[in-house]
């Protein structure tokens, strides 16, 4: 299953205009896509980047999927709307690691219009290995930062959970990225980290933060949240 994941600069005056088109015609409308829905809706949280970003991710089946998604007159139409009250969007194709938790959706199990639900925080790192250490990253990602998160969660002091890992596909977007996706568990601890240096026994050797200096010591972080009517919370 492929990913596309695209982030909105929504004007600012329009944020509820762009809002409702996207909920009650763009969702639709990509559901009547076969084997397309849109997963996740998330706004940019205020204070952690730039204003007035929204995220959407819409799950593919496959590459069929993804040529009826672009070849869509109905969906063309709509984003010439959605053109008119967003300044620009950007787009990536992701496609799950190896090790990734999130691999596939049963699609028609997600709601065509969005759902009603509370809110979820979402941390996203994008990294982008070093040269020549790509494929060195996806595997150790999962075999030790995955680990390593999990065996946090097992002790009850987890700040997040490794829902799913990606890499963008040949072709679309930068070609050495990785994008993992955490669910926040803790929000507290979230706070500590803005507020805090990190402690020293969380970057002694053997812990992720120091042993993948050797593959990468580039990514960005952003603090996303769903919107109550995201398919999924």
């Amino acid at each position: 299953m492929w990913w596309l994941h695209e982030t909105h600069s929504v004007r600012g005056e329009a944020e509820d205009e762009f809002d409702t088109l996207l909920r009650e015609t763009w969702l639709p409308r990509v559901a009547e896509t076969k084997g397309a829905r849109v997963a996740y809706v998330l706004r940019h949280a205020h204070g952690t980047g730039p204003s007035y970003r929204l995220i959407t991710i819409t799950a593919l089946e496959d590459g069929a999927a993804y040529a009826a998604y672009a070849g869509s007159r109905a969906l063309r139409e709509a984003a010439v709307s959605l053109d008119g009250l967003r300044h620009d969007v950007e787009a990536k194709l992701l496609e799950p690691l190896p090790w990734s938790p999130l691999r596939s959706l049963d699609l028609a199990a997600l709601p065509a219009r969005g759902a009603d639900h509370d809110l979820t925080l979402y941390m996203e790192d994008t990294v982008r290995p070093r040269e020549g250490k790509l494929e060195e990253y996806v595997a150790k990602s999962g075999a030790h930062y995955a680990q390593e998160m999990a065996g946090h969660e097992s002790r009850g002091h987890a700040m997040l959970k490794v829902l799913g890992g990606f890499r963008t596909v040949p072709g679309s977007g930068r070609r050495r990225e990785i994008v993992l996706w955490q669910q926040v568990v803790d929000p507290r601890l979230v706070l500590g980290l803005l507020t805090r240096e990190v402690p020293p026994e969380l970057t002694r050797p053997g812990t992720w933060m120091n042993d993948a200096l050797a593959l990468r010591d580039q990514w960005q972080s952003r603090l996303l949240r769903t919107t109550r009517w995201s398919p999924l919370a």
